[in-house]
């Protein structure tokens, strides 16, 4: 059951049932908008080396596109949460998803003429896209309980389960009419990326009302009391925070382990003669597993606890990283990008949740974007880096390296102390 279909109780009072249907709605509404603006991304992220090595020529600069992309990401992130104090929620997620629209405009016309440059710089402003639909996840968690928050950012992440499908969907059809345009059908995508963010920037500054930081801070009162009124910590001081270093160390790694070898399984797959209708069943698959079971994993982060899902995402990381290299067939790439999107959503999920519990009001905007720059800088690490690995050492390389920085991460979440019991919503 998603947040959406929770049953109201009748014995809580009329403000608290308000709050509960205005939670619903805009949590929906989040829903809608990461399933537009994943659809988008994803079909661009499909072709993104590819585009690398045709527009360079030069194989090591592969992940260089997606690189710039993440870096844009980051940076969003980071500028747009700190604005979202500000101007609210609202006005930052639809100026955000604006600024991505154009990016992915300027990218395909860069993509058409075959000016490298220009898709470089026209991918980081796209990244500002992406940046926001990853943002609506901490919106859904500011505007419902501790409780419910798991499933709040399940439902919000599942929509990308449309997404998964519909994007590497498109690469085809947009390929073909960018190609009967006279263009490289690799363009094509780039289309999809801008539509996708223009109707999700529409979507969000009709829908995201009432503002969302002020349900946040009414929740907050209710859960946390004076604390909610505290001073807000610094960024060094919250990462002193055992909760809060748990949740960006797991969220980073894990981000930075699936860009990595998402981004990298394209061009070897490419290499090994795959046409794009086989790589796009692989992505599908592997984005399916980035959020399919996401309400599975939003319902097990609320009963189970943070700790225990974020173990079971490491072990899934670490498994699907030895996977991948074993074979070229598309089969067994499926099924090891599957376990692969899967360990990243059990990670994401419980992650997410665990950082928004551990904040309060006053101290969401900093550190919410802290953590997402911080996974911006990893996947374009992981991007440029892997570009950097493919050329030199193979597609094995990248998967033990995956495997090996995934591993660490069950020593952590076993040192987190145990969370207090989660009240009932």
């Amino acid at each position: 059951m998603t947040i959406a279909d929770a049953p109201l109780d009748p014995d809580v009072p009329p403000e608290r049932r308000l709050r509960d249907r205005q939670a619903r709605r805009i949590t929906a509404a989040l829903f809608v908008s990461q399933s537009l603006g994943s659809a988008g991304s994803i079909a661009a992220a499909t072709v993104a080396a590819i585009v690398g090595v045709e527009l360079s020529g030069i194989t090591s600069l592969a992940g260089l596109p997606q690189a710039l992309s993440q870096v844009g990401v980051a940076i969003g992130a980071l500028l747009w949460s700190r604005w979202s104090d500000r101007i609210g929620r609202r006005g930052a997620l639809s100026a955000a998803l604006l600024t991505g629209a154009v990016g992915a405009a300027v990218s395909l016309v860069g993509v058409a003429i075959g000016s490298f440059p220009l898709v470089l710089v026209a991918l980081f402003f796209t990244g500002s896209g992406s940046a926001g639909i990853q943002l609506g996840r901490f919106v859904a968690a500011e505007v419902n309980p501790r409780a419910r928050r798991g499933r709040a950012i399940a439902t919000v992440v599942v929509g990308g389960t449309v997404g998964s499908v519909l994007g590497p969907l498109l690469v085809g059809p947009t390929g073909a009419f960018a190609a009967s345009l006279g263009w490289s059908e690799i363009a094509g995508p780039y289309l999809a990326t801008g539509v996708g963010y223009l109707l999700t920037a529409v979507l969000l500054f009709v829908s995201l009302r009432p503002e969302p930081k002020e349900i946040g801070h009414a929740i907050a009162e209710e859960e946390r009391g004076a604390v909610a009124h505290a001073p807000a910590r610094t960024v060094k001081q919250l990462l002193r925070d055992p909760a809060v270093r748990t949740a960006v160390a797991c969220v980073v790694t894990a981000h930075m382990v699936m860009v990595g070898l998402m981004q990298m399984t394209s061009l070897h797959m490419h290499t090994h003669d795959h046409a794009l209708t086989s790589i796009s069943i692989v992505f599908s698959s592997h984005t399916f597993g980035m959020f399919a079971f996401s309400v599975v994993s939003g319902w097990l982060t609320d009963r189970w606890g943070r700790r225990p899902v974020l173990g079971t995402g490491a072990v899934m990381l670490v498994v699907s990283c030895l996977m991948a290299p074993l074979s070229p067939e598309i089969l067994p790439l499926a099924v090891a990008l599957f376990l692969l999107g899967l360990g990243w959503n059990l990670s994401y999920v419980a992650g997410s949740a665990l950082l928004a519990d551990a904040l309060t009001p006053a101290e969401k905007g900093a550190m919410q974007g802290v953590n997402d720059l911080m996974v911006g800088g990893a996947g374009a690490l992981a991007t440029f880096g892997g570009g950097l690995i493919m050329a030199a050492s193979g597609y094995a390389a990248m998967g033990i390296i995956g495997a090996i920085l995934s591993a660490p991460l069950l020593l952590v979440v076993a040192r987190l102390p145990r969370a207090r019991p989660v009240p009932a919503a």
